[in-house]
């Protein structure tokens, strides 16, 4: 049987890497990790942080995010794993572009604009046809996150946010 959460939380390799290998070290349920990984990103956001504390706050999320795809969750609270993973991808994409100048926001509203097709997407096909889309054509949402950052220490925000909407956007609606 498919595990449907997992579908739904749209990680990609490195999150489902990081939590083969390191999932056996931490004992704590998928969704405390998840939130773990979001708390710091959420305060780093409230605050205005350096890039060095950026990138720190950053890794932390991927990282214990990541390892949260392996750990179970109770079944009661498995359900909030998705969209706590939405509020980390959404929110990092909206902090990220606040790192960088303001027209920087209406390149990760455009991102997420597409991301949200995604996963509308995700959901009502597998709920209405029963087969998920191809996994890997998002590369999950920690890359997303991560190559958003790269963007900016690039100093390529809001344009590279752009060009990320728009391959994405056909890809998923081509896919």
């Amino acid at each position: 049987m498919t595990d449907l959460v997992a579908l739904y939380r749209d990680d990609g390799p490195l999150a489902r890497a990081l939590g083969a290998a390191l999932s056996g070290l931490v004992r704590l349920p998928g969704v405390v990790l998840v939130v773990a990984g979001v708390l710091p990103l959420a305060v780093a956001a409230a605050l205005e942080v350096s890039r060095p504390v950026a990138a720190a706050v950053l890794a932390w999320t991927v990282i214990v995010g990541g390892v949260s795809s392996a750990r179970p969750s109770p079944p009661k609270s498995r359900w909030a794993e998705s969209p706590l993973i939405r509020l980390t991808e959404y929110g990092g994409l909206v902090w990220i572009a606040s790192l960088a100048d303001p027209p920087a926001y209406a390149g990760a509203f455009a991102l997420i604009a597409v991301l949200t097709f995604r996963h509308y997407d995700l959901t009502y096909r597998l709920r209405h046809l029963g087969a998920p889309p191809a996994p890997w054509l998002g590369m999950g949402w920690e890359s997303r996150l991560i190559g958003a950052f790269v963007l900016l220490l690039l100093g390529a925000l809001p344009e590279g946010l752009y060009v990320a909407a728009g391959i994405l956007g056909v890809t998923f609606a081509a896919e």
